[in-house]
């Protein structure tokens, strides 16, 4: 049976709502910010859980206007609002090492948020004992990986961390990836928080070993942002608008749409996946602005325009 499949557990919360009022386990509530909605959405039961495919835990979107290349000042506020979301989310201890992970594949654009958005954050942890950095405050240890892919190293991405954190013993891991969403409009505008990790692959139907806390041992905080669509949710919001402007009911004409798309679709479109033309351009502007916003919770010491100054 065809089912959507989104990444985002605002977009999981929307469509169970579309069938129910009545949600026990589940809270959502949304504030805007400077043109900028977040929505928080708590996850506190087991059953709550599995009605929304998203493990127990909070999850937070913050969603902006489609990204102006040129607008500094608004992406600056994006990354001190990511900072403070996250810092929300992080372990409340001083001078506690964090391991960012970058992950995905770098020779894949829509894949490569998370080894982009490694190469912009600032790594102290061998400098943390050398000027400038004795002598700065609020500049915490660092350290960063992009791990690559299974196709590429052999190795699961949950081996490789299990083994540094072994090694490195970070307080907190920072996990970044790209997502899949079920809405075109959320596709490089939206970026996700929560502190339940993440399944490497499994926006683009690839599931790997979890990275979590049951798994690494330590709190891991996942940050997202969906650049991919599927192509046959894509293909069932159309049909769903072919349905409503043609003035059917819709949740009948939905539901029979949905029952009916897993036999009219080719095989082959369960492989493909869908991404905004410049997403080139986009990429990178988002990367810099999660890698802004990372810079900044963990660095609490120091301005973007001071990070920005010893990542360029």
């Amino acid at each position: 049976m065809f089912s959507i499949r989104t990444d985002l557990a605002i977009e999981a919360h929307e469509m169970l709502t579309e069938s129910t009022s009545d949600i026990q386990g589940v809270a959502c509530d949304t504030s805007r910010h400077n043109n900028i909605a977040v929505t928080r959405v708590t996850v506190s039961t087991e059953e709550a859980a599995k009605a929304l495919g998203k493990p127990v835990g909070r999850y937070i979107t913050l969603e902006f206007n489609e990204l102006n290349l040129a607008d500094a000042e608004y992406h600056a506020y994006i990354c001190k609002q990511l900072a403070n979301e996250l810092n929300g989310l992080l372990p409340k201890k001083e001078k506690q090492l964090i391991l960012v992970v970058g992950l995905g594949n770098h020779n894949i654009t829509p894949d490569a948020l998370g080894p982009l958005v490694v190469s912009k954050v600032l790594v102290t942890r061998h400098l943390m004992h050398q000027p400038p950095f004795t002598a700065e405050k609020g500049i915490g240890p660092v350290s960063a990986i992009a791990p690559g892919v299974l196709g590429l190293t052999g190795m699961e991405t949950a081996e490789i961390v299990q083994g540094i954190s072994g090694t490195v013993k970070p307080d907190a891991v920072i996990v970044i990836d790209a997502l899949a969403a079920r809405n075109l409009n959320r596709l490089n505008t939206t970026i996700q928080l929560c502190d339940t990790g993440i399944s490497p692959g499994a926006g683009v139907g690839n599931k790997r070993k979890e990275l979590n806390q049951k798994t690494l041992g330590i709190p891991v905080i996942a940050v997202g942002v969906p650049t991919v669509i599927d192509a046959a949710t894509l293909t069932a919001d159309v049909m769903h608008a072919m349905t409503l402007s043609s003035g059917a009911d819709e949740e009948n004409e939905r539901s029979k749409m949905l029952a009916a798309l897993h036999h009219l679709l080719p095989e082959d479109i369960s492989r493909c996946m869908v991404t905004p033309k410049d997403i080139d351009l986009t990429i990178e502007t988002v990367s810099k602005i999660v890698a802004g916003g990372i810079n900044l919770a963990l660095h609490k010491g120091l301005t973007l325009e001071d990070v920005n100054a010893y990542t360029s």
